[in-house]
């Protein structure tokens, strides 16, 4: 089958046919111009935000599920919404996708000094060392403007990901547990007070202290994972998809989920521990 070639792409495209990553510039300044697609015109950097994190997400499930084929369309997704906030910036007249290629390119050099400057790095840890000690020196400037070490932790991000950067951050400065032992004794702390407001119930404003209690039991938990090198995000995301296949296999134990439905507590416990003796988890490799 011939191959075809997109039309009336701008002039830059049809020069560079041998490179995907010009080509996919000119689609997207294409769909973008006057005439190009509605959809796209319409769009923001607001409404956009949204697709920029499924498509995030949509990323890392094809990474748990080791599904290469569509890791790789995955990425392209991902990509598309870096050369859409590329173009909308070009338009606006704030930077254009070079500038943002340039900035990284600039970056990764200034913080590899052990690659590109002839800095020692001894390990892997040397490095992360060396990475926050150039990141805070580029971050001088900006801080004048700054109040707090944690201004620019964005609030948007999801909740997991920001109380680990806030912890993070925190223990910059010595504000952190010594070790795990601290915060298990905090997890407990907090469990206790969380289970002093459900018994009794506090009268009035009881949902609001009970949200808050358990906010601070979520808090904990992802520091003690910061501080056993686990990724909260991805541990959850695979406690979810044990979830899954646990309870597919009580589905199917039970011959339906109307017959799943019926079933007694006791009979769901015991449905629940045959899935989760005869469960195998999936190789990661």
């Amino acid at each position: 089958m011939a191959e075809t070639t997109p039309q009336n792409l701008p002039p830059k495209a049809a020069s560079t046919s041998t490179d995907p990553i010009a080509e996919a510039i000119a689609i997207m300044a294409r769909l973008r111009a006057p005439d190009g697609c509605p959809w796209d015109r319409e769009q923001t950097f607001d409404s956009i935000k949204r697709h920029t994190l499924e498509e995030t997400y949509e990323v890392f499930d094809a990474i748990e599920r080791r599904a290469w084929p569509d890791l790789k369309d995955e990425l392209g997704d991902l990509l598309l919404q870096v050369l859409f906030y590329a173009q909308m910036a070009s338009e606006a007249s704030h930077f254009d996708i070079h500038d943002v290629a340039e900035n990284l390119n600039a970056k990764l050099i200034r913080r590899h000094p052990h690659i590109f400057a002839g800095a020692e790095a001894a390990d892997a840890n040397a490095v992360l060392r060396n990475w926050e000690q150039i990141k805070q020196t580029e971050k001088k400037a900006s801080q004048s403007t700054q109040t707090s070490l944690l201004d620019d932790i964005p609030r948007s991000m999801p909740a997991l990901m920001e109380a680990g950067k806030l912890g993070s951050r925190a223990a910059k400065v010595g504000f952190d547990w010594p070790d795990t032992g601290g915060l298990f004794d905090k997890l407990h702390e907090e469990i206790g007070e969380l289970k002093a407001e459900l018994n009794p119930p506090s009268a009035a404003g009881s949902t609001t202290a009970i949200e808050a209690e358990l906010g601070d039991i979520l808090f904990t938990a992802v520091n003690l994972a910061r501080h056993l090198k686990v990724d909260p995000e991805s541990a959850l995301r695979a406690t979810n998809a044990k979830f899954r296949r646990r309870f597919a296999a009580m589905e199917s134990a039970s011959g339906s989920s109307a017959a799943l439905e019926a079933s007694t507590p006791d009979q769901l416990e015991i449905l629940w521990n045959q899935a989760k003796n005869a469960a195998t988890e999936p190789p990661r490799s």
